[in-house]
């Protein structure tokens, strides 16, 4: 007996999906908390739940295909094929996933031969060394590649005003090992990149175009350009500012190439792009697809040939790396480099875990390799051609972050191109308004960092790590995410060594431990957030406590009842601030904890109130920190 097709379609028995009841049972939700009210007419209702990014393109809370592009020239094409914002390789073609890239940075260069050999022979494909005062000697370079077959495992330097010296050096070892021909990776020139890091006077880019032509006359498969975007994503930077930032610079190579001879498709054939991925996954997924449509659009108008497409290198970000508790780094690094796969990458950089504690160790070190393997060979993430096409989010976030960046990148032109963007102030005071609105999300935990901002482990014991070399530095800052929360803990940390006790907070319940617990907890995690010891009891029990500054903690209507009075007698104890876990107003309350609030001032707010001043042995700047 056959069975007629539309009795197979388990869909059949339940009504259709209607955008208008998806927002009618979202209404209802949206009005118990009372975003909602009763006469908010629907139209309104996905508006409420839609937030921006940081550059100011709008995430709705659903997608359906009617979401999927702006207009017909838009749609993303087949893979491989122009627009390029699926995967570069072609269907049928087959599958080799992507560069597993290791980078180097120690300066001993016994120390960095054995690495660069481990990672080579577990599962590395590639080398990044990075040199000069940030790293390696570049005196030391032959030493540290003693041993690498150039021919089969590409090596990418960083040498930043090194870099004319360190590619001599390289070039002149690849002559003598006879491999010119086959030596392949990317001599690191990048004097945009360079100024945009340490600063300087007028950048002077025809080095780069010798270098460039050096490459093309004798070095085939070497390119000599580095387009690294991550210094505009560390200085606090949105993905359509990096993207734009880093369009706008290797528009200005291209020109500098194509003006000392180089024809176009020698021109585009000289630049890799470095582009920061992190935690936010469907955002770094967006941003490397976004980048390929960006760059064939400038193919297409430079009047490249046919097949023109941007080589990636996505690098986990530094900004969303933390000291505190870095295991969870590993968690980080992890999703950043499946968005970095399932972008179509072509290279891939994880960083290691105790990154901002020093220099790796060997563990890290594997670990950071292995995030990648496992991703390649267990979880098969690079056996499927562009496993995030057809997304109606995806698709809609591509296009409209590729829209954002491309209005950067013009606005970048018109005040004459990266250079000048630079040296006025353009670039750099764009990138701080943002880094200001993403650190304003960040102090008032909208934008959570687990194990510093939420979760904190006050008593953690932070592995040892030989100090990093120290990094350029004098132009634009680099940031961190966890930076103000850290630097708090560092003030507490300081106190505690300095007195042997850390500071402290009392957090006076109020009823019984079911009614106090949400909020007696909550309050412990802000607190506990810029190292502060939180000790909970009654009132009553304050006087013993060793503290100065208490917090009450309880419902809303035991507070109506009880919060004046606790408040009174805290003070009659001495308590020197009394905050409130909630809102509402009270006599003797001074302050309230809430969700949303902004816990650094808080935090800093209680350290003054608890005697710890700025002179704590840490710095006092919560500002960006110095590379």
């Amino acid at each position: 007996m056959t069975v007629p097709p539309e009795e197979l379609d388990l869909a059949a028995a339940f009504p259709p999906a209607e955008r208008d009841r998806w927002r009618e049972m979202v209404k209802g939700v949206l009005r118990k908390s009372g975003a909602a009210a009763d006469d908010t007419p629907l139209d309104e209702i996905e508006g409420l739940l839609t937030r921006d990014s940081y550059d100011g393109v709008p995430i709705a809370a659903l997608y359906t295909g009617d979401d999927t592009y702006t207009g017909d020239d838009t749609a993303p094409g087949r893979p491989g094929l122009a627009p390029y914002v699926r995967e570069v390789r072609p269907e049928g073609e087959g599958l080799a996933g992507w560069d597993v890239r290791q980078r180097h940075v120690h300066p001993d260069p016994a120390v960095t031969r054995k690495a660069i050999l481990a990672d080579l022979e577990n599962g590395a494909t590639s080398v990044w060394l990075t040199l000069g005062a940030g790293g390696l000697p570049v005196a030391a370079l032959s030493r540290a590649l003693d041993g690498v077959f150039l021919d089969l495992a590409p090596i990418v330097l960083d040498a930043g005003g090194d870099t004319v010296e360190a590619a001599k050096v390289f070039l002149a070892l690849a002559k003598e090992n006879g491999n010119a021909a086959e030596v392949s990776g990317n001599l690191g020139a990048d004097p945009l990149g360079l100024r945009a890091r340490a600063g300087g006077p007028d950048v002077a880019l025809g080095w780069a175009a010798e270098l460039a032509a050096r490459c093309v006359r004798e070095f085939p498969r070497l390119r000599a350009i580095t387009v690294d975007g991550t210094v505009y994503h560390d200085a606090g930077g949105g993905d359509a500012e990096e993207l734009g930032a880093a369009v706008a610079a290797g528009v200005a190579y291209l020109r500098t190439l194509t003006e000392a001879g180089l024809s176009v498709d020698e021109a585009f054939g000289q630049l890799e792009f470095r582009l920061a991925v992190n935690a936010d996954q469907f955002l770094s997924i967006a941003k490397l697809r976004a980048a390929r449509r960006l760059w064939q659009r400038v193919a297409e108008v430079s009047g490249a040939a046919e097949g023109t497409v941007m080589k990636i290198h996505a690098v986990t970000s530094s900004a969303m790396m933390t000291r505190r508790d870095p295991w969870v780094n590993m968690l980080r690094t992890t999703v950043a480099t499946f968005a970095a796969g399932v972008g179509g990458a072509d290279a891939v950089t994880v960083q290691p875990f105790d990154a901002r504690l020093g220099l790796p160790d060997d563990f890290a070190r594997r670990i950071a390799r292995n995030t990648q393997t496992l991703l390649l060979e267990e979880s098969s993430l690079a056996r499927v051609v562009d496993p995030a096409g057809g997304s109606w989010y995806v698709e809609r976030l591509t296009e409209e972050l590729a829209q954002a960046a491309w209005t950067w990148f013009t606005e970048i032109e018109k005040a004459g191109g990266a250079a000048a963007a630079l040296g006025s102030g353009l670039i750099a005071d764009r990138l701080a308004a943002t880094w200001a609105r993403r650190r304003k999300d960040l102090a008032r935990r909208k934008a959570p960092l687990t194990g510093v901002s939420e979760f904190p482990n006050i008593n953690e014991k932070l592995p040892q790590r030989e100090p990093a070399p120290d990094q350029p530095d004098g132009g634009l800052p680099q940031v961190r995410y966890a930076q103000d929360f850290e630097t708090l803990r560092d003030r507490s940390d300081a106190h505690a060594e300095a007195t042997g006790a850390r500071p402290k907070v009392f957090l006076a319940t109020l009823g019984p431990i079911a009614v106090h617990t949400a909020r007696a907890s909550f309050a412990a995690n802000l607190f506990q957030a810029g190292g502060i010891e939180t000790v909970s009891g009654p009132p009553e029990d304050f006087a013993d406590s060793g503290a100065k500054v208490v917090c009450l903690c309880s419902s809303d209507k035991l507070y109506a009842e009880q919060a004046e009075d606790a408040a009174r007698t805290l003070k009659d104890a001495g308590a020197v601030k009394v905050w409130l876990a909630g809102k509402g107003t009270y006599d003797g309350v001074d302050a309230h904890v809430f969700a949303g609030c902004d816990t650094v001032e808080v935090l800093e707010t209680t350290l003054r109130d608890v005697g710890v001043g700025t002179d704590a042995g840490v710095g006092t700047d919560l500002g960006v920190s110095s590379r």
